[in-house]
């Protein structure tokens, strides 16, 4: 599993962030969102910034321990 991949579910699991909220928010398709979770594709680079966009408006905390999982 990718980076972004193992960020994004560590946080949406730490936050209880459900994917459907998720994907309301971020206006991803929540069977693509589905697909990160279970390492069956990754998120494109230009998509991690819907991905923290969405979760900023969600829980900022959220966001920012996405940014910092992901960087790290």
């Amino acid at each position: 599993m990718g980076k972004a991949n193992k960020s994004l579910k560590q946080v949406l699991e730490t936050y209880s962030i459900s994917q459907s909220r998720l994907a309301l928010a971020s206006g991803i398709d929540r069977s693509t969102l589905f697909m990160w979770l279970h390492e069956q594709e990754e998120p494109a680079p230009e998509t991690i910034v819907e991905i923290v966009k969405a979760l900023k408006q969600i829980n900022p905390d959220a966001a920012q321990q996405f940014i910092q999982l992901y960087l790290s």
